[in-house]
């Protein structure tokens, strides 16, 4: 009521929802909704939300009934339901279905309520629906249980009644739908009633080989399926269920023939019992449709959510309607006719093709590889003097300075983070000497010579250290590939870093003062851009790199999570690294 204000009335006295347009309050410039079509009223006990409350709306229920938890709603309740969703015949009502789960007491209260709401002139009738395939059909008069196949009877019956149809037509296709679904439910434990003084652990113990359990048939309440077992696969689980299903089958001229058969089209409808997850929930609807289509059907409507749940109990439902000679394509269509119902998660339907659309994958976009001629011609030039010459040299002595901290980098990461820190630069560095080696690393133009750079830290160093400095290479190349006039200078490449430090901060969140590698390549990117030397960068570095090792706490990273005595006196490691780097840079240019 809170979350659907416009959508959703209470009935005042009454545990009932209904529709926003049954609040006639009997003014007659305003039609009553059961003089143009046939109302649908079902319902049953809470703890099974979002049945049935969420499956008020158009082209569905009209209303929905709510007892206590696990608990039939009383006559009373339903009756008065009756009433006000249903008008008298005389006074032009079309009448009212109800559809109920096969459980003793909804049968006895509704079916109560049922009577005494047609003594009153109402033209009112009832379908009872059993699609559970857990329970033997010779096994006493009790009969199936009623289960999340019923949410299809709603959707089906009330897309009926949408179009207008009388009430015998609608309980006509109600019983159709209903005596044409097979569901099965498991789980990996069952569930306990809030408030109750005792968990229920009935799936909680281990077998006599301290196997977990899990049990098959289970119901919506909790109650005891057709057997437990040992913890199957996803696979075996769904093979299971719909073996079951399939062999409890339905009746047809008196005659138990198979649920589906190879080539049926059918309606699968994957339900959450509660507490399990969508990804898990995900991993069964694959197993059981990879499962029906091996076997030669075609699952046109495939739902998966939380239908009917019991609270908390891990474990899901499935249901599954095959296009039989009774379930025509007129009745698929008022599964499939729109509605406002919020719980209602409508079906993307596959009809045409023998083959599931999301099947065909989209052919992923390589790029064309450019020649070397190609890629020559779109790079600006290089106006820095022997930057060949002096870009191997100057990588090789970074390299091996960064290589050879890896102890001292340790250190510090040990104490504010996670140790790390030494070895993951120390495989970044390793990887550009062997590239150096091998005359992978292109040093012919800083645009390539930084993309390079990237691909070799992409592909050794991992963690969020290798990103970050991946992306600042990344950004470097890129802003030094759009570099107009006569062509990179000294100035250029600066600005570039500069850039690449922003891409650094914008991407990871960090920023100078978060204690991290920024803090010594913010000070150095801005002594270079403010055209200072190398020598001048860093010493902008260092200062940065002992401002980390006095701040007390850390805004990113594992440091984050270090207090603030422990962080206070030692640097941050990253960007130790980073002023190593450009130290030995700046020695480097100098030779």
């Amino acid at each position: 009521l809170i979350q659907y204000p416009n959508h959703l009335r209470k009935l005042k006295n009454h545990h009932v929802i209904l529709h926003s347009s049954f609040a006639t309050n009997n003014s007659a410039d305003v039609a009553h909704p059961n003089k143009t079509r046939v109302s649908l009223l079902s319902g049953g006990g809470s703890g099974h939300e979002p049945s049935h409350a969420g499956y008020v709306g158009k082209n569905m229920l009209s209303g929905a009934i709510l007892g206590g938890i696990f608990a039939s709603p009383s006559v009373h309740s339903i009756l008065a339901a009756i009433r006000a969703a249903t008008l008298p015949t005389s006074e032009g009502g079309m009448g009212c279905l109800l559809i109920v789960k096969n459980y003793t007491g909804d049968r006895l209260n509704f079916g109560m309520a049922c009577e005494l709401a047609i003594a009153e002139g109402r033209a009112v009738k009832m379908v009872v629906v059993a699609d559970d395939c857990a329970i033997e059909r010779k096994k006493g008069i009790t009969g199936a249980r009623g289960v999340a196949g019923t949410v299809l009877v709603h959707k089906a019956a009330g897309g009926a009644a949408g179009r207008g149809m009388d009430l015998d037509q609608v309980l006509k296709i109600a019983e159709t739908v209903s005596m044409s679904i097979g569901s099965l439910g498991v789980a990996l434990n069952t569930v306990t009633i809030p408030g109750a003084d005792t968990v229920n652990d009935r799936l909680s113990k281990m077998n006599e080989s301290g196997e977990p359990m899990m049990e098959i048939g289970l119901g919506i309440h909790g109650e005891a399926g057709l057997r437990q077992c040992p913890l199957l696969s996803c696979n075996d689980i769904a093979k299971e269920m719909l073996k079951t299903i399939q062999s409890y089958g339905r009746e047809v001229d008196s005659k138990i023939i198979p649920l589906y058969n190879p080539g049926d089209e059918l309606v699968v409808l994957v339900n959450n019992l509660g507490g399990t997850s969508n990804f898990e929930l995900s991993l069964l609807t694959r197993s059981l449709v990879t499962l029906l289509e091996e076997a030669g059907c075609k699952a046109t409507r495939v739902l998966v959510g939380s239908f009917m749940t019991a609270f908390d109990m891990q474990g899901a439902s499935v249901s599954v309607m095959p296009l039989t000679r009774d379930v025509s394509k007129d009745v698929l269509s008022y599964i499939d006719e729109g509605t406002d119902a919020p719980a209602w998660l409508a079906a993307d339907v596959w009809i045409d093709g023998d083959c599931r659309p999301s099947a065909s994958e989209i052919e992923e976009v390589i790029p064309a590889k450019a020649t070397s001629s190609d890629e020559a011609a779109k790079l600006p030039l290089v106006i820095i003097k022997d930057y060949t010459t002096v870009a191997r040299a100057a990588l090789a002595q970074c390299a091996q300075a960064l290589s050879d901290a890896e102890p001292t980098l340790t250190k510090y990461d040990t104490i504010v983070g996670d140790g790390d820190c030494g070895i993951t630069m120390q495989r970044g560095a390793k990887e550009v000497l062997a590239r150096l080696e091998s005359n992978s690393l292109r040093v012919d133009n800083p645009v390539n010579t930084f993309s390079d750079l990237a691909d070799a830290v992409s592909a050794s160093m991992g963690g969020s250290s290798g990103v970050l400095l991946e992306l600042m290479f990344r950004k470097v190349s890129t802003s030094l590939q759009s570099v107009s006039g006569e062509g990179i200078t000294s100035k250029d490449m600066a600005s570039a870093f500069r850039s690449g430090c922003e891409a650094v901060s914008f991407y990871g969140g960090a920023q100078e003062g978060s204690r991290t590698m920024l803090d010594s390549m913010f000070p150095a990117s801005a002594a270079m851009v403010a055209g200072g030397t190398l020598q001048e960068a860093a010493i902008a570095a260092q200062k940065g790199v002992d401002a980390t090792a006095a701040m007390g706490t850390a805004e990113a990273g594992r440091s984050n999570y270090v207090s603030a005595d422990v962080l206070t006196g030692t640097p941050d490691p990253g960007a130790v690294a980073v002023s190593i780097v450009i130290e030995t840079l700046a020695k480097a240019v100098v030779q």
